[in-house]
């Protein structure tokens, strides 16, 4: 079958092929009669722009890669929304890839990005180890990290706070008179784990707290992790009063396990997660999180990659968010005369 092609529009629109051109690209040159004429033609005609003639032409694909370690977490997928919804109103599509929980993968989809002729590329890191494993690749791109994970290297990046986070979710326990705290959910070898657990420490520091924690083994986080976790953590008795997990799925497992064993939040031990993704919000849920500002993360990423990709900037960018704590429903006050 015979692809329709920009000449078989002006043909059957009675225009030239520049015509069709400038009607396609929203140019002002051409009256909007003729425009809207021509774009409805090109609907019922089936008409698709040739993306790759194009890119010969212009020297760009208006594609932008977007890679995450796990599509399937909520918090990712709510960011590459995000992401897909500024990219697209500047003109450029997302190129979402997976990198999973290895190295190895993160460079293989990295790779295969460059292959495809992409314009420019956001990453979210695996670890402090993913500058070592891209550096070869990064000159060949314009590339901005959505992560603190690369915060000592010569990238541009745009991340929260996370230590102001963690601090802030664990001043608001304190002030709720809550002595024993307990982290959950720590990641050894990621530094926004890291760096959210040096929050939690500074808070207990300085507020004559004992830190507590509880760590993952699981290289990812999950809500299924959360909860294998937290039933480890209920077969012995509670020696806490309030949890606070490293990332909403770690809290939406342990909410599932405390059900499951009869341990009534915030009754029995009050609950923080950490990331804010919409699932939290739910009526039946109602949980205590600490935001990250999603879309201004992925809106200022944009941008910052859009100048590299469009102005030729050079240098690096280093843009830290704040986060903000989200009161529900899953801490409660504790009766200090108790």
């Amino acid at each position: 079958m015979k692809n329709v092609t920009l000449k078989d529009v002006a043909k059957a629109a009675g225009v030239s092929y520049a015509t069709v051109s400038r009607a396609l690209s929203g140019s002002s040159q051409i009256g909007s009669e003729t425009r809207e004429r021509v774009l409805k033609l090109c609907d019922e005609m089936g008409y698709t722009t040739n993306f790759v003639a194009r890119s010969m032409v212009t020297k760009r694909t208006n594609l932008i890669g977007l890679v995450v370690p796990s599509v399937d977490n909520q918090f990712m997928s709510e960011l590459a929304y995000h992401a897909e919804v500024s990219a697209r109103a500047h003109g450029y599509n997302i190129m979402l890839c997976d990198s999973g929980p290895d190295l190895k993968q993160e460079k293989t989809v990295f790779k295969l990005l460059l292959g495809r002729q992409v314009d420019g590329i956001l990453i979210v890191p695996q670890s402090s180890k993913s500058y070592d494993n891209l550096k070869s690749y990064l000159d060949q791109v314009p590339t901005v990290f959505l992560s603190e994970n690369l915060r000592s290297q010569p990238q541009s990046y745009v991340a929260v706070d996370n230590s102001r986070g963690t601090y802030l979710g664990t001043q608001y326990l304190y002030e709720l008179g809550h002595q024993d705290i307990l982290y959950f959910g720590q990641r050894p070898g990621s530094t926004t784990h890291q760096l959210r657990a040096d929050g939690y420490m500074k808070a207990c520091h300085e507020f004559d707290l004992t830190p507590h924690f509880f760590n993952s083994e699981y290289s990812r986080s999950s809500i299924q992790g959360g909860y294998q976790l937290a039933k480890e953590l209920f077969r012995k008795p509670l020696d806490c009063t309030a949890v606070f997990a490293a990332t909403d799925s770690n809290a939406l497992g342990i909410l599932t396990a405390a059900d499951e064993m009869g341990i009534d939040i915030p009754g029995h031990l009050s609950l923080i997660g950490f990331d804010n993704i919409s699932a939290t919000a739910l009526s039946r849920i109602d949980l205590t999180t600490v935001d990250q500002p999603k879309r201004d993360m992925a809106v200022q990423a944009v941008d910052m990659l859009r100048d590299k990709i469009e102005n030729g900037t050079q240098g690096y960018v280093h843009q830290i968010l704040l986060p903000t704590l989200i009161q529900r429903g899953t801490c409660r006050k504790l009766d200090p005369s108790k």
